[in-house]
C-alpha cells in the first residue's frame, strides 16, 4: 500500500454512502459559537482538490469540496463570523474568520456553476453523504510547494483509493462547461 496521504476522509477509506441522506449540518472548526450552515439535500460532484483555493484540513494535501444548489444553503447560527476569502473569484468562499475554514462558497455570476455552491463535506455533523469519488487540480498540489518528483506516487495512491486523478475537473463536468459556453456563444442550441 502506498503512504502517500491525501486527506483524512479518503485516507480512512470513507466508503459509506447513504442514498437517504437527506442532507444536513455543516459546522465550523470553533468550539464555542460555531458557524452551522444547514445543506437540503444530497450533495454531488464530491472529489478531492488539489488547487490552492479550498480550505484543507491541517496536514491534508487535498481538501475534499462537492457542490449543492446555493437554494438549498442556508446559514443557521454565526452568519456574522463569516466572511468572503477572495472576493475577485469565481467561488466565493465564506469562510468562518476565526477558524478558517470555508462554510460555503456560491458561484453567483455568469458561468456553468452559477447557482451552485461549494462544500466541504467532511464539516457535516451527519453521516451517509456521498463519497468522493475522482480527484481534480491534482497538479495544483505542487503550487502550494509539494514536491513535483513525488507525483506519480500521489497519483497512484489516488487510484489505489478509486479517485481517477483529473489535471483539471472530471470529463463529465468539463463537458458541462463545454456545452454550456458552446450554447451561450450560440455553437450549440439551446
Amino acid at each position: 500500500m502506498n503512504n502517500v496521504a491525501i486527506h483524512p476522509i479518503v485516507d480512512s477509506g470513507y466508503r459509506a454512502t447513504d442514498a437517504s441522506f437527506a442532507g444536513g449540518t455543516l459546522v465550523c472548526n470553533c468550539t464555542s459559537n460555531p458557524v452551522k450552515v444547514r445543506v437540503k439535500g444530497d450533495i454531488a460532484h464530491n472529489h478531492a482538490c488539489g488547487c490552492t483555493k479550498c480550505w484543507k484540513p491541517k496536514g491534508a494535501v487535498f481538501s475534499v469540496v462537492a457542490v449543492a444548489p446555493t437554494a438549498n444553503v442556508e446559514v443557521l447560527e454565526n452568519g456574522n463570523k463569516l466572511a468572503v476569502v477572495d472576493a475577485s473569484a469565481l467561488i466565493q468562499r465564506h469562510a468562518c474568520n476565526e477558524c478558517g475554514v470555508h462554510m460555503y462558497g456560491p458561484v453567483e455570476r455568469d458561468h456553468a456553476f452559477q447557482g451552485l455552491s461549494f462544500v466541504h463535506p467532511e464539516r457535516f455533523q451527519e453521516k451517509g453523504w456521498a463519497a468522493p469519488g475522482f480527484a481534480a487540480f491534482v497538479s495544483s498540489i505542487i503550487e502550494s510547494g509539494y514536491d513535483p518528483g513525488k507525483m506519480g506516487a500521489v497519483r497512484s495512491r489516488l487510484k489505489e483509493v478509486g479517485l481517477e486523478p483529473y489535471d483539471c475537473l472530471s470529463p463529465g463536468l468539463m463537458d458541462f462547461i463545454a456545452t454550456w459556453t458552446a450554447k451561450k456563444m450560440g455553437v450549440l442550441a439551446a
